[in-house]
């Protein structure tokens, strides 16, 4: 199951996507215990995949004012 969850630890500039290496506004916790980073490019690609192995999601795209 996937749910959004408030940030324990907010994402900075420094949180890069596992990706491409741009900023990341995404984390996502997999069921295995461990995370992956993702801009919000490649987190709307990867979405449906990620739906199926995440525990939690961290979603911070909010920040890029897109809405």
């Amino acid at each position: 199951m996937t749910t959004a969850v408030a940030p324990s630890t907010a994402l900075t500039a420094a949180d890069r996507c596992d990706r491409c290496g741009a900023q990341a506004y995404l984390r996502v916790e997999l069921q295995t215990g461990g995370e992956l980073l993702f801009c919000a490019h490649h987190a709307r690609e990867h979405g449906d995949a990620l739906k199926q192995v995440a525990v939690t999601v961290q979603d911070e795209t909010h920040k890029l004012g897109l809405d």
